[in-house]
């Protein structure tokens, strides 16, 4: 409508007084009038509130963050909230100012009105503070109220219980279905399935592996029977095989014609399998890699697309993306610093932080949780990175899903310690003390060591290729340099067995050069189930723990092999810390590859989850 008003919020300031807070400047622009406002967030709730706006609002408003979560004060944490609320909160305002119910309503005028103060209680919310500026004891003080319903907090009590409400997701392959059958699967482990895959083609439509069809149709009627609630999205790519599913994405997207022949193409495949949206996983628009058409429009034509898309499907339907962990590349080659009008389109961010290091005779972690000793050579790949580089380039937290991997890899390595690890593992720490390990806090470096155990398997069997995403990714690891890591000096302490003069049984050597998948490192004998859940080094195997990545390696050093894998201590901490910074929740690669549903449990646990 070209009399709308339009919004921004590119700026903030901040006020001293009763204590530090957050004023967001909002820009009005309408014809030739503009006016500028300073708001809390606060004001926004309040505005909320009194609109009560329905689900057909396709932009929600940004999420309470600070006592919603087990809080860490940090100005790194400051910078990422007021990024993520800047952005989030202008799309909301723009969505409202649109919508023929509620751009008239008398209480959006006032808040759009010149008065400084728009809120009925002039108090400052906890929500509108700067958050390095509350101590922990205060901010978990504030946060026993809401809980308890003490004094004011009572009427936000609600609030926060539905807003801790995350998502557990994980990708559903179509060639795991002999073993994984539809009709199977516990649908209560799982917020979203994302059904892998159809993949675009030259004439801008998709093709279907042999049976995958069926197998949709059936594993959408599984999860409509089972009454968990589980919604199932349709992945258009594949990245099992490297870049092999993206070759014509920059095709299907570069014209009017081609998008509206795919974007057709998608919309009839939601209607006729009755699907809850579509997940794309283009991998990756404007690079170079297998073969791939790309273009320095793509970046231009896939947010056009994603429009296109959001119109024909409507408000209701997931959109998501599987993406690395830095933003997609512009024109320029460098990627893009302002992803905000993605965002408004899209539901969730599927972020792939895996694959960062691969097999190498110097092993380095598969998925770290962050650049926790400052030593990595790939600093800008880990959980923590990918939340800074996507939220600094405006995408909200509250839509990013984190990847986490169910698979490791093999190398042929006798090395002792992963790339990275300059600090020694204390042997006096041991952080099993979580039921079926669920984590007690983010590992930090020097502080969570883990003891390490050799343990004979009861049952050895050679390693041997599996169905799950084996020999993937290849080339994307090559692309981020992932193969190459920093010298370390740190080792693990060797554990000793717990039956002495058993010799080794378990044989890995035939998955050198290979991803595994975890259910088949447990198979193998090289790790074995405790009886609280966790896992330990079996087989002839130790069990490492690299800190500065916050995750687990196993070590045979007669058989020059390494495993490098994430077990329930680091995926259970890589999903507290998707819970303690708002982010939407977490997806697995792939439901497949877990030992039952073992990891699938502890990362629910970790994200509050029954």
């Amino acid at each position: 409508m070209a009399n709308s008003p339009v919004v921004s919020i590119n700026t903030h300031t901040t006020a001293s007084s009763p204590r530090p807070h957050i004023l967001y400047t909002v820009e009005v622009s309408r014809g030739g009038n503009h006016a500028v406002l300073n708001r809390r967030y606060s004001e926004f709730l309040a505005l909320h509130n009194a609109l009560q706006p329905s689900e057909d609002i396709a932009v929600s408003l940004p999420p309470k963050r600070i006592l919603v979560t087990s809080f860490v004060p940090s100005a790194w944490l400051d910078d990422v909230l007021i990024e993520e609320r800047k952005t989030g909160l202008a799309a909301y305002l723009n969505a409202i100012l649109v919508h023929p119910t509620y751009r008239n309503a008398p209480a959006l005028s006032d808040f759009l009105s010149s008065n400084d103060s728009k809120t009925s209680n002039p108090k400052l919310d906890p929500e509108d503070a700067l958050p390095s500026t509350m101590s922990r004891q205060s901010a978990l003080q504030i946060k026993a109220q809401l809980l308890s319903g003490d004094g004011e907090a009572t009427a936000n009590k609600g609030e926060m219980k539905a807003d801790a409400t995350l998502i557990a997701a994980a990708y559903y392959p179509d060639w795991s279905e002999s073993e994984f059958p539809p009709e199977s699967l516990d649908y209560t482990r799982f917020s979203i399935l994302f059904f892998a895959f159809a993949i675009p083609n030259s004439s801008n439509t998709l093709t279907w592996d042999s049976g995958s069809q069926n197998m949709l149709s059936r594993t959408v009627t599984a999860a409509r029977n089972s009454g968990a609630g589980t919604r199932v999205v349709l992945s258009v790519g594949k990245f099992w095989s490297g870049w092999g599913g993206s070759v014509y994405f920059s095709q299907c997207v570069a014209s009017a014609a081609n998008r509206t022949t795919f974007v057709n193409t998608l919309v009839s495949a939601v209607n006729t399998y009755g699907l809850d949206g579509i997940d794309i996983d283009w991998e990756y628009p404007n690079e170079v890699g297998a073969g791939n058409i790309n273009s320095p429009s793509d970046a231009a034509n896939f947010l056009t697309f994603l429009t296109q898309l959001r119109t024909a499907l409507g408000s209701s339907k997931i959109i998501s993306a599987a993406v690395p962990d830095t933003p997609w590349l512009g024109s320029n080659g460098s990627p893009l610093t302002n992803v905000s009008a993605y965002a408004t389109q899209m539901t969730y961010l599927n972020i792939m932080n895996y694959d960062i290091f691969q097999s190498s005779s110097t092993p380095g972690p598969n998925a770290p949780l962050g650049n926790l000793c400052g030593t990595s050579t790939q600093p800008q790949y880990s959980a923590q990175a990918a939340l800074s580089q996507w939220s600094a380039a405006g995408f909200p937290a509250s839509k990013m899903l984190l990847g986490l991997p169910l698979y490791g890899y093999v190398s042929n390595s006798t090395k002792t310690a992963l790339t990275g690890s300059l600090v020694d593992p204390s042997p006096n720490e041991d952080r099993r003390n979580g039921p079926n390990g669920t984590s007690t806090g983010v590992a930090r470096p020097g502080n969570h060591a883990r003891h390490q155990r050799t343990i004979p398997a009861k049952n050895p069997a050679e390693g041997q290729a599996g169905p799950g995403k084996v020999n993937g990714n290849v080339e994307k690891g090559k692309k981020k340099g992932a193969t190459n890591g920093n010298a370390g000096t740190g080792k693990a302490t060797k554990g000793t067995s717990n039956q002495a003069g058993t010799e080794a049984t378990a044989n890995l050597q035939s998955w050198y050069g290979q991803q595994i998948p975890f259910g088949s490192i447990v198979a193998s004998g090289a790790l074995t189930k405790n009886a609280d859940g966790t896992y330990g080094g079996g087989g002839g195997f130790t069990e490492g723990w690299d800190n500065c990545s916050d995750t687990p390696f196993l070590f045979n050093t007669s058989q020059a092999t390494v495993v490098t894998y994430d077990d329930t201590f680091s995926l259970g901490d890589k999903a507290t810390f998707a819970k303690q910074n708002g982010m939407a929740g977490c997806f697995t690669w792939s439901l497949d590859q877990d030992d039952g549903v073992t990891l699938q449990n502890v990362i629910r646990a970790n994200l509050g989850l029954p």
